[in-house]
């Protein structure tokens, strides 16, 4: 598998789009910001949510038999999975039993992680993405690029030429209004033939045993009222104890992930449809081993706003596709499982960082990003990861600031060193910061020569 080098280094290629991709999401930055500057009590909200996911993972198998226990008195079938296998296994059972081919799917990044779709098309079942974002990278056979939008690497003139190609609009054709029509056509006819809709889940409600869907299309609606049979899919760290915290949560998901003040839709289901039926899937696929760790647990908090990919300079010029996980940018970073039986895998991604703390800054529950990422770097050089040249300059690195007269000897060499020498010993292969940049001017003195200077003329 290619690294996160490798991978952003083909989406740098494209430097236009690069800068486009840059300042889209900067910009959806700005509308979180201008958002949460409205609310008052923005970070009393942020504490308080922070808390209660706090709370939920301190207690987090009696709140998931207390859902279990009322969902099932709505009338809803809960069902268990250990892991995605298993996950996909269910799914596929619960369709087949009702004979189905037809299936729509909202957005859902827990079907995403455990490889749904192509498990499903595998087994002869038509799985339709009704998301728009979705539905567009569907039909490029791609994963999702971000977690709230996921075609955001596409331009409208990429989706043009692709709804020509799927869907028979004008060729050339860019106007945005012009093709969601023509996605709408197509979905509708989905929709109506739908025999079993999926939907994620953004929060189960302990307390009522209902589920929480938030979306901005109404598809997820559309599906569930649309197809006899029902089927929602969560990750077992979704709990909420009960109604009255949804509202904390609600109020910040939609801001920080779009700006708005709520998504167009919260949806709430709770009981089957007349001689209909509903499935609850609650999920584990690797979270219980999280939970158990001391310095990871918080990633679980994790509500999926997006907040830290948009704020990323990192993941903002080097694309979600870079990141090799389901979930990308810093989030994805220390979710992703880092370490599997016999191996060690994205053990690139935490190098991935400036550890800038602005994902840390917007996290609308207040995971510490930035400080699970450091402790993943030092996790893996102290088993051996990284490379040898990083290793060994980080040893000597760690000598030379050990001893003040070497470190200011070193300084002025390299000082020297960098305005007489060729440019060709400077800008090589193995100064890789060089290889993408210039490298800074160099100053006259150090920092301690100008203030011994300064403090000597006073």
């Amino acid at each position: 598998m290619r690294s996160h080098s490798e991978r952003a280094a083909l989406f740098l290629k494209d430097q236009n789009r690069v800068t486009w991709h840059d300042e889209t999401l900067w910009i959806v930055r700005k509308k979180r910001d201008k958002a949460a500057a409205a609310v008052k009590e923005w970070e009393e909200l942020r504490e308080k949510a922070s808390q209660v996911k706090e709370y939920v993972l301190s207690d987090l198998a009696y709140l998931l038999l207390e859902f279990e226990k009322n969902a099932t008195q709505n009338g809803a079938v809960v069902h268990w999975a250990a892991d995605a296998d298993e996950f996909n296994r269910i799914v596929l059972e619960i369709i087949n039993s009702k004979s189905a081919h037809n299936i729509v799917k909202s957005k859902s990044m827990l079907t995403e992680e455990c490889g749904l779709n192509h498990y499903l098309e595998e087994h002869g079942i038509d799985i339709v993405d009704t998301d728009l974002g979705e539905r567009i990278i569907q039909f490029r056979n791609e994963p999702p690029s971000h977690i709230v939008l996921p075609a955001i690497h596409l331009k409208k003139e990429d989706i043009g030429e692709l709804f020509h190609e799927k869907l028979g609009t004008e060729r050339g054709s860019t106007d945005p209004q012009y093709l969601t029509r023509a996605a709408r056509a197509h979905l509708r006819e989905k929709f109506v033939n739908a025999q079993v809709a999926l939907t994620g889940v953004n929060f189960a409600v302990a307390e009522n045993g209902s589920v929480v869907v938030c979306t901005n299309e109404g598809n997820a609606d559309m599906g569930v009222h649309s197809a006899p049979v029902q089927i929602h899919c969560m990750g077992i760290e979704k709990i909420i104890p009960k109604m009255e915290h949804l509202g904390i949560f609600t109020r910040l998901l939609a801001r920080n992930a779009t700006g708005q003040p709520i998504t167009t839709y919260t949806s709430h289901y709770m009981t089957p449809k007349v001689n209909g039926e509903m499935h609850i899937i609650i999920v584990d696929n690797g979270r219980t081993e999280r939970l158990a760790s001391r310095d990871y647990r918080d990633a679980l908090k994790c509500i999926r706003c997006g907040a830290c990919m948009n704020t990323c300079p990192v993941y903002r010029r080097s694309g979600g596709h870079s990141y090799g996980f389901t979930i990308p940018g810093p989030i994805g970073t220390i979710l992703a499982p880092h370490s599997l039986p016999g191996k060690i895998v994205y053990k690139d991604l935490p190098a991935a960082s400036s550890l800038c703390m602005s994902c840390s800054n917007v996290c609308p529950v207040k995971i510490g990003i930035h400080e699970q990422i450091y402790k993943l770097r030092q996790e893996l050089i102290r088993k051996g990861y990284g490379s040898l040249v990083k290793r060994v300059v980080l040893k000597i690195s760690g000598f030379v600031f050990s001893k003040p007269h070497l470190y200011d000897l070193s300084g002025k060499m390299v000082r020297i060193a960098l305005k007489k020498l060729p440019r060709a010993l400077i800008y090589n292969r193995v100064n890789t910061w060089g290889l993408e940049r210039e490298l800074p001017d160099v100053p006259v003195q150090s920092f301690k020569e100008w203030y011994r200077q300064n403090e000597s003329n006073k």
